[in-house]
């Protein structure tokens, strides 16, 4: 077991699982959709900065190392102290959004993930929204998926997870966590359309179905 491994999973079995499943009053439902093993992707609505905390609670300690969140690097790599955390305690995968990168290098790291069966972390919205609101769907997921399916041949289980609630428990731009009743519901496996508006209206479409099993909503 490699050093930054261990930490990982000491980060998430002393702090954040405790946090997630005895502070956070959590309802869970669609758990057994959970994609196991990669190459596969969590596409969830992203409105506090515990959506990737929650998600990878999800897995087990074992596994742990294998869940990898995509972030931008221009905010979880704008020092060293957060970059060592983020890159160390977290595992993100870093994204240029600056808008100056080609395709190909902008998703490279992500390949290179999901070609060694990992399970990536995307928020198709691309940041933070205001709390319990589902923001504009970008693109980049359907690329992203789209790309690599060519290139592989390897079909990515991409599944949808509607969170609910943490956007209360730590909204946007406040430090302090709140205990919050969340919903995490996990749904069926999205199938990749023939373009990219028709996989952004899938998403969408999604969303808004999961929601009606939140009992927060």
């Amino acid at each position: 077991m490699t050093k930054e491994r261990f930490i990982k999973i000491l980060f998430f079995a002393l702090f954040v699982k405790p946090i997630v499943f005895v502070i956070l009053g959590l309802n869970i439902r669609g758990r057994e959709k959970l994609p196991l093993k990669g190459p596969a992707i969590l596409a969830g609505n992203h409105n506090s900065h515990l959506d990737t905390l929650v998600l990878m609670s999800l897995y087990p300690l074992s596994e742990i190392h294998k869940i990898r969140p995509v972030a931008a690097a221009d905010y979880f790599l704008k020092n060293r102290y957060l970059a060592w955390f983020s890159q160390t305690c977290i595992g993100i995968i870093p994204l240029d959004r600056s808008g100056g990168t080609s395709k190909d290098k902008l998703f490279s790291s992500c390949y290179k993930a999901l070609d060694e069966g990992d399970i990536l972390i995307i928020f198709p919205e691309g940041s933070r929204g205001d709390p319990e609101k589902i923001g504009k769907i970008k693109k980049g997921l359907y690329y992203l998926v789209q790309d690599f399916q060519e290139s592989s041949k390897t079909t990515v289980h991409v599944s949808p997870v509607l969170m609910h609630g943490l956007g209360g428990a730590l909204p946007r731009g406040e430090a302090l966590f709140v205990p919050f009743n969340c919903d995490v519901i996990i749904g069926e496996p999205l199938e990749l359309s023939q373009t990219s508006t028709q996989y952004v209206q899938q998403i969408s479409e999604r969303f808004e179905y999961l929601q009606q099993f939140c009992l927060t909503h």
